[in-house]
């Protein structure tokens, strides 16, 4: 299987811990979005800013380049992706696009990133993501999972999920 796969959610849902285990488990070469911001966006949100649509085109743009890139050879990207557009966006650039929609309680995901230490998102901002997010459509085929699962269970449910997809 050679899919190229996004984790999204809002920050502090898991994403890079899920993403990384996923990648392993299939063999696939993993990509943080957090490591495509441009300096500006990170000095922003360091500050306890809400990126705009502006600041993020960029990004996505570089995002998209990246999966663009590795269509047919696989791999597993985790971005925030909260508007549709952003999501078209990527999709645009890589039209097999698998997503896995990580989601759940505000006051669990708001914990969970006070506690992270050396990253530049304030825990201020996760409720500016969640103001901000629009889950995906039924359309979409988003792999919907609860952050209140482990780390390994989600990572199981999504290849799993992935996998019964595939399946002729």
């Amino acid at each position: 299987m050679t899919p190229l796969i996004l984790v999204m959610g809002v920050s502090g849902a898991g994403k890079s811990t899920v993403g990384q285990a996923i990648a392993s488990a299939l063999g696939l070469p993993f990509a943080d979005a957090d490591d495509f911001h441009p300096k500006a966006n990170i000095a922003k949100m360091s500050r306890g800013e809400a990126l705009t649509d502006e600041d993020r085109w960029p990004w996505l743009a570089a995002i998209g380049a990246h999966l663009a890139a590795h269509r047919g050879r696989g791999c597993v990207v985790t971005c925030s992706a909260l508007k549709r557009a952003y999501r078209d966006a990527l999709r645009d650039a890589a039209p097999d696009l698998r997503l896995v929609f990580l989601t759940g309680d505000s006051a669990l995901v708001a914990a969970r990133q006070a506690a992270r230490r050396n990253h530049f998102m304030p825990a201020s901002l996760v409720a500016s993501q969640f103001a901000t997010l629009e889950p995906p459509a039924p359309e979409e085929g988003a792999i919907t999972l609860d952050v209140g699962a482990t780390p390994a269970a989600l990572a199981a449910a999504a290849i799993n999920a992935l996998q019964e997809a595939s399946a002729p």
